[in-house]
């Protein structure tokens, strides 16, 4: 063998490797702080978010809470975080803990997100602002069923007239697109399937005029009596006024038409969500920020138009939900190999391809004249072609994408994606629904100090322990001791730098579990030593010389060693898929501390031992640690010459 070869191998796996710790991802800061690996909750303190859950008719059940249990638990793992503890407390509660200040990141993880997909039917600008202050520009116009009502830039809305800013869906096998392309082109061919049936009536009636469905939507008890309750704060004229409206208020034509529905804004956004659509949508002083703020699953009936907010500055009223998250198969960002674009690509269940189906064929099909094409001209104008369909998540429109055929398999959003927001919305739709409604309790820091406590002891035992096993290695085997300790001190540097690299790249963070996982590893990489030296010993003690036992010695005991290591790696394996939290921690800091250790017994430890057994040290038995063996067969081969003599 070459045994050069091999040490210049792993030589340049542990340049490729702190390379990457030093340069690759998002290294930066001095070289000491690039070499910090990504600590976990018990180490550095961290965030503890609790989640408060509620379902119409009493305490959700245990099937409902898991659901809710693994949807958070996925929503965690998108945001890229490690080990984080999202564990069920009592009957109604989930409590998130993740490493270091995270609020930011725990505050949307359980939104009450029931994913529906809405007609968009019609849209005016936030004009509260401007009915409580007439001396402002001129506000948006509603889109009320003119077709040439265009909203204006002074009420607050977005512009979006600049070419391919509007989302679009496409359907990702569009003639033309190759497949997985599409871009924002109408497939090549009008689809000749036209609707069955004429459009709903909250998707072709006018705007104006609140659909049958909406109207007719059973009320409950407890509603009423909030109604009841705000009819009373604002007057019981001006509530008799505002139930009246069939359409926004135009202040257009009279900027002071909205000063008569001030008392509207001093409503609470549970108070907002106990109006009726209609009300929310044609009451001027009802702004966006009290309809984001209203308590989650305030739009979450399926069966009635809603009214939401688009980008935080348009209200739109959206038709009922004809398909929702659960029809939802798949979701994931691609990059268009046509366009170079971002695009999210959706697939449906069997029966949500039906659904998904008739919704697009109404949108596709839907003519200038209906309010849905009227509603897409105002969200984007200069860009509309078809009508639009909204995806709620909740209470927030994620998107607002047009139609671009009529699509029953793999579909493709498309628009002004980034891979950031590709992934996010992907996420979103991937993930569905969480079943119960959930109230945002405590959110709260934890202090690392006794972690840190319990880190100091368990390094100063690895230590005591490491010095302990390094002194009785170079007191039995001398020579091969050096070996031991080198091959234990290569196998902890590839493991800390895949560490800090993993830490990076895929959020795996170190734990006390962790930690106690890479320990138990370099014990087992120890006990190889023990296998490989001591098969040695059985060689030189049947009589071959120290140079020719190394390599048979390492033939024998390498699939011994190769064995003991594959099956630690398979509990390891075993461990980490069936566990939570720091169990699995500990079993992929162990599983990955195994391989590793592999990884130096075949590119470290055999050949240094086969450069060692042509030194003349490794001859002698006062230096080599074979001492005791070799003085035995040199008194048996004198032993035996005599007796030839004799």
């Amino acid at each position: 063998m070459h045994p050069g070869r091999q040490l210049g191998v792993l030589g340049l796996i542990f340049v490729v490797l702190y390379l990457l710790v030093f340069f690759a991802g998002d290294a930066k800061g001095s070289f000491t702080d690039r070499l910090q690996p990504k600590r976990g909750l018990d180490l550095v303190g961290g965030t503890q978010a609790t989640y408060i859950a509620t379902q119409a008719g009493g305490t959700p059940s245990q099937e409902a809470m898991e659901q809710a249990k693994s949807i958070i638990e996925k929503r965690v793992n998108a945001l890229g975080v490690s080990e984080a503890d999202v564990v069920i407390q009592g009957k109604n509660t989930i409590v998130v803990s993740l490493a270091g200040e995270a609020k930011d990141q725990l505050k949307d993880l359980a939104q009450a997100a029931n994913m529906r997909f809405r007609l968009v039917t019609a849209t005016t600008g936030d004009v509260a602002a401007s009915a409580l202050n007439p001396a402002s520009p001129t506000p948006s116009a509603a889109a009320s069923g003119n077709p040439s009502a265009k909203p204006s830039a002074s009420a607050g809305a977005k512009p979006k007239s600049s070419a391919g800013a509007a989302p679009k869906i496409t359907s990702s096998a569009s003639a033309g697109t190759g497949g997985q392309g599409g871009g924002e082109a109408v497939p090549s061919s009008t689809p000749s399937v036209k609707p069955s049936a004429a459009p709903s009536a909250s998707a072709g009636a006018p705007a104006a005029t609140p659909s049958a469905a909406a109207s007719d939507a059973p009320v409950t008890a407890d509603v009423k009596a909030q109604r009841a309750a705000i009819a009373q704060k604002v007057g019981a004229k001006l509530w008799a006024q505002a139930e009246a409206l069939k359409a926004p208020v135009d202040l257009s034509t009279d900027p002071k038409a909205g000063l008569a529905y001030k008392p509207f804004a001093t409503l609470n956004p549970a108070e907002v969500a106990a109006l009726s659509p209609e009300m929310q949508f044609n009451v001027p002083t009802i702004g966006c920020d009290q309809l984001n703020k209203r308590p989650n699953g305030s739009i979450d009936n399926r069966d009635t138009e809603v009214v939401a907010c688009f980008e935080g500055v348009a209200k739109v009223k959206l038709d009922k939900a004809k398909v929702v998250g659960d029809d939802i198969s798949s979701a994931s960002p691609q990059l268009d190999q046509q366009t170079g674009r971002w695009v999210v690509s959706l697939d449906f269940k069997s029966e949500g391809q039906k659904k998904w189906a008739d919704l697009t064929r109404e949108a596709y099909n839907a003519t200038s004249s209906d309010p849905c094409f009227t509603a897409v001209q105002a969200l984007y104008p200069n860009n509309a072609d078809h009508c639009a369909v909204a995806v709620v998540l909740d209470k927030e429109i994620l998107s607002a994408p047009q139609i671009q055929g009529v699509l029953t398999g793999s579909s493709q959003i498309t628009g002004q994606f980034d891979a950031v927001s590709a992934k996010k919305l992907a996420d979103q739709l991937k993930f569905g629904a969480i079943p119960v409604t959930f109230s945002a309790g405590p959110a709260q820091t934890i202090s690392a100090s006794l972690g840190g406590q319990q880190l100091e002891a368990g390094l100063i035992a690895a230590a005591i322990g490491m010095a302990l096993v390094a002194v009785y290695a170079f007191f039995y085997y001398r020579l091969l001791g050096s070996v031991i300790f080198l091959s234990l001190m290569l196998s902890g540097l590839l493991t800390f730098g895949a560490l800090v690299f993993l830490g990076r790249t895929i959020g795996y963070t170190l734990t006390l579990a962790g930690i106690a996982g890479f320990i138990v590893s370099l014990g087992v990489a120890a006990d190889s030593f023990v296998i490989y030296f001591e098969r040695l010993k059985d060689e030189i003690h049947e009589g071959r010389t120290p140079r020719s036992a190394v390599p048979r010695a390492w033939h024998r005991a390498r699939r011994t060693i190769i064995s003991a290591n594959t099956i630690t790696i398979m509990c390891a394996v075993v461990l980490y898929i069936v566990s939570i939290g720091a169990v699995q921690g500990f079993a992929f800091a162990m599983g990955l501390s195994t391989v590793l250790d592999l990884v130096v017994v075949f590119l470290f430890r055999h050949p240094i031992m086969t450069m060692f057994a042509n030194t003349k040290a490794f001859l002698s038995p006062r230096v080599s640690g074979l001492g005791r063996v070799l003085r035995r067969n040199s008194t048996e081969e004198s032993v035996s010459s005599r007796v030839k003599e004799a």
